[in-house]
């Protein structure tokens, strides 16, 4: 695909670390992050983290220098779990997420993103509803402490094969005004809005009052240009219905993550080898999606008046 990489000034462009390196080392940041400056990406989601063990200050120092904000990643595990019958669970899986907000607000983050409601993985069962309400009602609590933080807090909706509790843009609605929180925002992926919904632009419109991601990941995992998802489409018809909220880059290769990981996310294969070219055309992607659109046609057009 041809075209500008420029991002527009409009629009808010977040790419995850793991399209380009394995992990948030220092090494791996120091071969990141001055790439992605140079395409005009200032903004990135870091790979789940545990609070305990990472220097916040150092990774702090890291993005400052690059002058790049950062994004994390939130979840719950086996004994922390807010979807767990057992309340000693439950109490810690909110302990848990409280602790990956105080590291999002020690490196200087605004957004948390990430699975508060349960466990990422193959699901053996339906969650109960009882136990989603409740699941609810926790991570609506922990939204309001963020937002009390300045850090907006989303939850991204999965697909069947990764989660039974959440799969939908409909399913996501239903778990926000279960929240009871007005601060708990929905994140959503075209990768797995693709295995799930089948009008991906009518999603994006229902889940538009709450939604404050939106992940662009192609249906094989690899370049946005290619695959079965329509990405420039949705990128204007989404901007065309209201959407101002953040665009997510998310593309993942097992020649770049750690085996562990690409073994967790069934990253099988090599859609890529090249993560900065990959960046590129993901940004020349979203441009054109923004380019067809009705704020991105007015924007041009301002913008070479200026030039007259």
């Amino acid at each position: 695909m041809t075209g500008s990489t420029e991002i527009p000034m409009s629009l808010d462009v977040a790419c995850h670390l793991n399209v380009l390196v394995a992990d948030a080392s220092p090494e791996s940041l120091d071969r990141a992050l001055p790439a992605l400056a140079d395409l005009g990406i200032h903004r990135i989601v870091l790979p789940p983290l545990d609070p305990a063990a990472t220097d916040a200050r150092g990774l702090r120092d890291s993005l400052e220098r690059w002058h790049v904000s950062p994004i994390t990643i939130a979840g719950q595990a086996p004994g922390a779990d807010v979807s767990s019958d057992d309340p000693d669970e439950r109490a810690a899986g909110v302990a848990a997420l409280r602790q990956s907000l105080r590291l999002t607000a020690e490196l200087g983050g605004d957004q948390m993103n990430g699975v508060p409601y349960g466990i990422f993985g193959s699901p053996g069962a339906p969650v109960p509803r009882r136990r989603l309400e409740e699941a609810a009602r926790l991570v609506g609590a922990v939204a309001d402490e963020a937002a009390d933080l300045g850090i907006a807090m989303t939850f991204e909706v999965l697909n069947r094969y990764e989660t039974s509790a959440v799969n939908t843009a409909a399913q996501a609605m239903r778990f926000a005004e279960e929240s009871g929180s007005e601060n708990l925002r929905i994140h959503l992926d075209t990768f797995h809005m693709a295995v799930e919904e089948s009008d991906l632009a009518g999603a994006i419109r229902l889940a538009l009052p709450r939604l404050a991601y939106l992940e662009l990941g192609q249906s094989g995992r690899g370049a946005l240009s290619g695959g079965a998802v329509d990405i420039p489409r949705l990128v204007t018809q989404a901007l065309d219905d209201g959407y101002r909220g953040r665009f997510g880059v998310e593309a993942f290769s097992r020649t770049i993550l750690a085996e562990p990981v690409a073994d967790m996310l069934a990253i099988w294969r090599t859609p890529y080898d090249d993560g900065i070219e990959l960046v590129r055309d993901a940004l020349r992607v979203i441009r054109s999606g923004w380019a067809a659109s009705t704020a991105g046609r007015r924007e041009i057009r301002l913008a070479r008046g200026a030039m007259v």
